[in-house]
């Protein structure tokens, strides 16, 4: 090998020795590099991290406030004054609230139970269970577009969605349990709706729903436009009869809100009161033979007992049947049994109306009840008898004069109460023009929406459903009550109806005579 061969050799290793050498000193930066942005991101991961796991619980603690003060408190406890002082305190408060149960359980469970209940059922019910109900009733919401498999935690565990796409795996979206009310008898849980849903769909599925908790009803009322409350029944207050209000002393007279008279209990536990006077005075009760609508008839009138015999309520009767009205024939100022006799009973009342109008029109805007100018009440029994099944003439004669009863009269201090078997148009053609209406058993599906308003089934208002033995239990829905409300009306034997008769008129009679009107002349009766 000649001199200027081992020249280039010497020179080529070492251009390839330097190149080595930067080649190794790059490698070291860039690993350094990476290392450094692997520690950024692990520190940036784990700062984000932090945040999230603080907003979440910082998001946990506002919204559930009463179980984080509960556990903070317990956990206090534990710490500074050790385990044996928080069992005998926890111990001691349980036999407190059991003793406080069994001595009064209303004021027991108006204070405290109600609210630990509704705790417990949050927790251990609705949150665990709920969303697996609502799965599979078909309230929730899949996402079809995702290419990857979601999982969703539907009943306490890991579940895969249930529906796949060719693309791939299902998300799975179920509403969120908002928080838990609970009563006597009903539980109110509400969920806030995810995008793709509405109220209606979980007025379709009440029936499920109801099926899937386990109880006879589920009612489902709108509180915002993508928050809807669950109502549950976990039992039936209104299974026993109601007892009427009691009639006072004859030597009594007792004052009476005629906005408010009480009437029978709702299925909440509380009284049920109707206005006889005022918005939604005006009423139609709609049932079917022996479903109670007496009991609707008397027991406001019994609850009004003082105010009728001071003279500042008078009642009239038209009663087709001749029958139940008739047993207490001394309440009724003015009672008309076949259609004629039901004509003049509506013509005095429409004199008095159209009286009244020329004597308060612009004075006042409403007539102030009084024993000079008394709020005037017709019980119509019956009312298809008369609206329907007789001859033209009188039908259209005394539907005229009910629908003008019912359109002039709130002002001018006019009720009609009005009772029927068959709600059809037909049979009440004035049926629109009764703002507040009650639906007792009924025998077809189809009543209810008559009697109620469409949507009324499907919102909870199963008055067909209700058994031949539950006398007096219905629905109502009208002014001021946004979702069907079930009630029961007080009971009021026969023998009541002849104490109101002796209480009202004193052991006397208490009827007005009607005129006799021939051939448009008018003549005392």
């Amino acid at each position: 090998m000649n001199t200027n061969g081992l020249g280039f050799l010497l020179v080529g290793g070492g251009v390839l020795g330097v190149v080595v050498w930067l080649l190794h000193k790059l490698g070291r930066a860039l690993a350094t590099i990476a290392e450094v942005l692997a520690a950024a991101a692990v520190v940036f991961i784990a700062l984000w991290s932090a945040v999230k796991l603080l907003a979440w619980l910082g998001k946990q603690v506002f919204t559930h406030w009463r179980t984080s003060l509960g556990v903070l408190a317990v956990v206090a406890w534990w710490q500074w004054l050790g385990w044996p002082s928080l069992a005998i305190t926890v111990g001691s408060v349980a036999v407190v609230l059991v003793v406080w149960r069994l001595l009064d359980v209303v004021s027991f469970d108006r204070c405290c139970g109600r609210f630990l209940r509704a705790w417990w059922l949050r927790w251990f019910t609705y949150a665990r269970k709920l969303p697996g109900w609502l799965h599979a009733c078909g309230l929730s919401i899949s996402d079809g577009t995702m290419p990857v498999e979601v999982t969703v935690n539907l009943v306490g565990r890991r579940r895969k969605a249930v529906s796949r796409t060719a693309g791939g795996g299902t998300a799975v979206q179920v509403p969120r349990v908002l928080g838990v009310k609970s009563g006597p008898s009903w539980d109110e849980v509400r969920v806030r709706l995810v995008p793709g849903q509405k109220p209606e769909d979980f007025d379709d599925a009440a029936r499920a729903l109801a099926v899937a908790r386990k109880v006879t009803r589920c009612q489902v009322r709108e509180l915002e436009p993508n928050v809807v409350s669950l109502d549950f029944q976990r039992r039936d207050l209104l299974k026993a009869p109601v007892d009427c209000a009691e009639l006072p002393d004859l030597a009594a007279v007792n004052p009476v809100d005629l906005r408010r008279v009480f009437t029978g209990r709702t299925e909440y536990g509380q009284n049920w009161r109707l206005p006889l006077t005022g918005p939604g005075a005006h009423m139609l009760v709609a049932g079917a033979t022996g479903a109670g609508k007496n009991s609707v008839m008397w027991s406001p009138l019994v609850s009004a007992a003082s105010a009728i015999r001071a003279g500042t309520v008078r009642v009239s009767g038209i009663d087709p049947k001749g029958m139940e009205l008739a047993y207490g024939r001394g309440i009724f100022a003015r009672y008309g049994v076949a259609g004629k006799e039901a004509i003049e009973v509506l013509d005095d009342l429409l004199d008095g109306l159209e009286s009244r109008k020329r004597e308060f029109a612009g004075r006042t805007r409403e007539v102030p009840i009084s024993t000079d100018y008394p709020l005037e009440v017709l019980e119509f029994d019956e009312i298809g008898a008369l609206t329907k099944y007789t001859d033209r003439k009188t039908r259209e004669a005394i539907v005229e004069r009910v629908a003008i009863l019912t359109t002039q009269g709130r002002a001018l201090g006019y009720t009609v109460r009005g009772y029927v078997q068959e709600p059809t148009k037909d049979t009440v053609p004035v049926r629109e023009l009764f703002p507040r209406r009650v639906c007792l058993r009924v025998t077809s599906k189809t009543h209810v929406g008559m009697v109620l308003g469409d949507g009324a089934y499907e919102r909870g208002a199963w008055a067909n459903r209700i058994e031949e033995s539950a006398a007096g239990v219905g629905y109502i829905w009208g002014e001021g009550i946004r979702e069907p409300l079930r009630v029961r009306a007080g009971w009021v034997p026969d023998e009541t109806v002849k104490a109101l008769e002796t209480y009202v008129t004193n052991g006397g009679a208490h009827v007005i005579d009607l005129p006799v009107r021939h051939g448009g002349e008018e003549v005392a009766a």
